[in-house]
């Protein structure tokens, strides 16, 4: 199997400006992202951006070269930022593209591995992607972690901030009550996409469950593509959101 890691990456950020070049153990964290994609067997990793110092941090550890695609200011996603850089390489539909997110630099290289090969193996699905289970109730309840459910055989029914599945005799005094969260799988946001679908589901405009929910994988499956969902093979650390997660992170690789 062959499959390409497209890394999206911008500079400005509301809680963290400068994310991708922040230190993290004497390098900035897009090289971390990198060397982690490196080591997961894609025959080529690309970091895409619209920032010439992001650019200028993208080297890749195994050639030493720089890696960076330049991509237009005005993509409102990363999704739209790959799917440039699958057009100007004039990669075949049917090529294998895994999104990795720039601000994970604890990332398992194996997962990327994983969610590639879990698009080869299920050929008519569009989209793959990966989970973990849940394993406390305010991790269930809270709406910034993202929940899927999915049939047996792992096609997604649905992604939402809610708690579901929903427990109805778990919550007999509302919301706040509920004791369960059995079953309840938390989505991790790396994706693989066959170029067919990465240019089919960025040409569509955001779909009113994609606007209500505020999340974007809710436009491929309203427009009703297929996406498949796995376990992941092992939970990966939580990415870099805040200054508390960066002193987090910094602390772990400070130390490797």
């Amino acid at each position: 199997m062959t499959f390409k890691v497209v890394i999206p990456a911008r500079y400005a950020s509301a809680r963290l400006p400068a994310k991708p070049l922040l230190d993290i153990a004497g390098r900035p964290m897009i090289q971390w992202v990198i060397s982690a994609a490196a080591r997961s067997g894609a025959d080529e990793v690309l970091v895409a951006t619209d920032d010439e110092r992001i650019a200028g941090a993208a080297i890749d550890p195994r050639s030493q070269q720089s890696i960076a695609v330049m991509t237009n200011a005005d993509h409102l996603s990363g999704t739209d930022r790959i799917a440039e850089v699958a057009g100007r390489r004039g990669w075949d539909k049917r090529t294998i593209v895994v999104n990795v997110q720039g601000d994970e630099p604890l990332l398992p290289p194996a997962l990327v591995g994983q969610v590639a090969s879990l698009l080869e193996q299920h050929p008519d699905a569009a989209i793959a992607t990966l989970s973990t289970p849940i394993t406390s109730l305010h991790e269930f309840l809270d709406p910034n972690v993202v929940k899927v459910v999915t049939t047996k055989d792992g096609t997604a029914l649905y992604f939402s901030r809610a708690p579901i599945p929903w427990t109805r005799d778990g919550a007999l005094q509302g919301l706040a009550s509920q004791v369960s969260f059995a079953g309840a799988q938390r989505h991790l946001g790396i994706y693989a996409y066959r170029v067919e679908a990465l240019q089919r589901v960025t040409a569509l405009p955001p779909a009113e469950l994609e606007l209500t929910e505020k999340l974007e994988q809710l436009r491929a499956l309203q427009a009703g593509m297929k996406l498949v969902v796995a376990v992941a093979a092992e939970t990966p650390p939580a990415g870099v959101d805040t200054e508390s997660d960066l002193i987090r992170v910094r602390a772990v690789l400070g130390a490797s």
